[in-house]
């Protein structure tokens, strides 16, 4: 078999003095922290569409990128080709999971039976390579956004053939995904939302939103798939207002429908900022409700405003997030580097370059983590700040025991408040002491 990457051997770990670029600094698997290697909290997965689809295009100009394993054909014997590419690179870089979109590894065809032969043949390919690497596959997804039959959206879109031909997609992504031993689906609703209600019956569309994910969750179950089915927020681009805009958003909706046991939630950074929050914000309200299921890792760039998909190396952000994850003992399904080297980082060596940086970023945020766990200081000013709910007026509210009249008798007897500082900046400062 042809090498892809010569001149770049496998990826190991040297240490925080190292000045390898293809060397690990943090990212140790073997590490223990917290009680669980590195390689159990983080469970890395390198994403298919950006790493070995990714040309370096932007919404302002075509692709830089050009891959010598690419014969510039859609063909299946060129996707089989850069399957076996991708294999190489992931053996090389030490990752325990990829992830994929349908038509990311397998071409389109003619009619959706030739599609789904195309992909049969790519999974087929998948299989061995998956049992010769040992490397797992932590989900697939369908692309239900690229295709111009997808314009008007997939489960919402007003015309019923649509609507068919994106079930008809995702029960053979469900199925391939099984087939491959994967530890989740995703939905991403790429398109599913509005550009203008001047032509859209909303109400109508959320409830065939929520219709088809209960469809899929009744396949799931009668084809005996037992990972986890996630829903991934954003709020924007490419439409106007999508309906799964947030976590926040994407729960009521599930709870609205009944299906909050059915799905569980895959937080994107550079989505949760588009939404107006921080990464951590999106983590932490899927985590304290149960619902954090896996993490796309990356970040955007607030200068440009768009979904850039940067490699996250902002070990402050990293740090705020392992602390979400650690606190919940772990992530259900992994963490997927849907990232992209930059339209202007077109070596090789730079794919192998940023999710190193990746890696290490996010081993460095688990490190810093479990200190703040360990020390403990963070958690006692938190817990101390809301002491006044442990007891008396406030553990009885908390309890149910005490309504409006209670509390306002008890504030009679009591008094006015006394002034209680957030100490905002105090709390920043300690964060730097681990950062």
């Amino acid at each position: 078999m042809a090498e892809f990457f010569p001149g770049i051997g496998k990826i190991k770990y040297e240490g925080p003095d190292s000045k390898n670029f293809l060397a690990f600094k943090y990212y140790d698997e073997n590490k223990v922290v917290g009680g669980k290697t590195m390689k159990d909290w983080l469970k890395f997965s390198v994403c298919y569409w950006h790493t070995f689809r990714g040309v370096g295009s932007d919404p302002f100009g075509p692709g830089t990128i050009k891959r010598p394993w690419e014969d510039g054909t859609n063909s299946v014997e060129n996707a089989l080709r850069r399957m076996d590419v991708a294999f190489e690179f992931m053996t090389k870089l030490g990752n325990p999971y990829w992830c994929f979109h349908d038509r990311d590894i397998a071409p389109e065809g003619a009619s959706l039976a030739e599609s789904h032969k195309n992909l049969d043949a790519l999974i087929a390919r998948a299989k061995e390579l998956q049992k010769a690497t040992g490397i797992k596959l932590l989900w697939g997804t369908a692309n239900l956004f690229s295709n111009p039959r997808f314009m008007n959206g997939a489960s919402t879109n007003p015309d019923a053939h649509v609507l068919a031909y994106a079930a008809a997609q995702v029960k053979k992504a469900m199925e391939v995904t099984l087939e491959l031993g994967g530890e989740g689906y995703v939905f991403w609703g790429g398109r599913e939302g509005y550009m203008s209600l001047l032509n859209t019956d909303m109400k109508r569309e959320l409830d065939h939103f929520a219709r088809f994910l209960r469809a899929a969750a009744d396949y799931k179950k009668e084809i005996g798939f037992k990972g986890t089915l996630l829903i991934e927020p954003k709020p924007k681009e490419p439409t106007k207002h999508q309906y799964d805009f947030d976590a926040a958003t994407v729960m009521g909706f599930l709870r609205t429908y009944g299906l909050e046991k059915e799905y569980q939630i895959n937080v994107e950074a550079n989505h949760a900022t588009l939404a107006g929050h921080t990464f951590e914000h999106d983590l932490e309200i899927s985590s304290r409700y149960g619902m954090l299921g896996s993490i796309d890792a990356n970040t955007g760039d607030a200068q440009l405003g768009w979904d850039t998909d940067q490699f996250n190396m902002d070990v402050k952000s990293t740090t705020l997030a392992m602390l979400v994850v650690m606190n919940q003992g772990g992530m259900p399904v992994g963490i997927n580097f849907d990232a992209k080297v930059r339209r202007e980082s077109t070596d090789l060596e730079d794919l192998f370059i940023a999710h190193i940086g990746g890696m290490d970023a996010f081993a460095r945020g688990l490190i810093n983590a479990d200190r703040i766990r360990q020390e403990g200081t963070l958690g006692d000013w938190v817990k101390k700040r809301y002491s006044s709910y442990d007891s008396g007026i406030g553990a009885d509210f908390e309890a149910g025991k005490a309504g409006f009249k209670e509390l306002e008798k008890w504030v009679l007897a009591a008094g006015e408040p006394k002034q209680i500082s957030g100490q905002q900046e105090k709390y920043e400062v300690l964060l730097n002491r681990y950062v």
